[in-house]
């Protein structure tokens, strides 16, 4: 995917809260939430984008310790799906 179509699917959904099922091209989906870090920015000029497994969302919202989160390259992304509320 486009970072604009990433970044267009990002801004109707809220960042650290609504969980999004992520499907690659090459490589099982899963479900996570996408966050906004400080360099929030510069990963989305390059198509990098970290996301919290749904396995760490709990302790990500209690914690909001970034180091739980991958960075992904958004090429690799076919499409984006929100999937529920994660609180």
């Amino acid at each position: 995917m486009t970072i604009e179509q990433i970044h267009t699917f990002l801004t109707r959904n809220e960042f650290d809260r609504n969980q999004v099922k992520v499907s690659f091209k090459t490589r099982n989906s899963f479900t996570g939430i996408f966050i906004k870090t400080n360099d929030y920015t510069e990963l989305k000029d390059k198509n990098f984008w970290r996301v919290i497994n749904e396995s760490n969302v709990k302790e990500y919202l209690k914690s909001k310790d970034t180091s739980l989160a991958r960075i992904f390259n958004g090429s690799e992304f076919v499409k984006l799906t929100t999937v529920q509320d994660a609180g």
